[in-house]
């Protein structure tokens, strides 16, 4: 840990890791899929890409291939916040400063928009 800081450092870090899940949770609630799908690892993917609208062998890329899922990810969280009525730059966000924009996003106004499968 950072010295001098001790227990107040690792409460700043288990609250900033355990902010994603349960964001993640909160999101796929309003998208009307099984908040418990995020404890289940692949599960959890399946269920990303459904919110999207994204075919489902998407997750074989997404597991598989080594570059292209770091790209099909970008991806992802684009039309993920596009879904919920963002733009791209927030998707970008989410990459970036994800647990910055998963809890503005979860506990936020946003709402589940789906848009046309592409």
């Amino acid at each position: 840990m950072i010295d001098g800081l001790g227990p107040f450092a690792g409460l700043i870090v288990l609250t900033t890791i355990s902010m994603y899940p349960i964001s993640l949770r909160k999101l796929y609630v309003k998208a009307v899929e099984p908040g418990w799908a995020v404890l289940i690892p692949i599960y959890n993917l399946l269920i990303w890409i459904r919110i999207e609208r994204k075919p489902e062998l998407w997750i074989l890329i997404l597991l598989l291939i080594p570059i292209a899922n770091f790209i099909f990810s970008i991806l992802i969280s684009i039309s993920f916040a596009k879904q919920f009525g963002k733009d791209g730059v927030w998707g970008i966000g989410m990459i970036i400063l994800s647990f910055i924009f998963y809890p503005m996003l979860a506990f936020g106004d946003a709402e589940y928009r789906p848009e046309p499968v592409e």
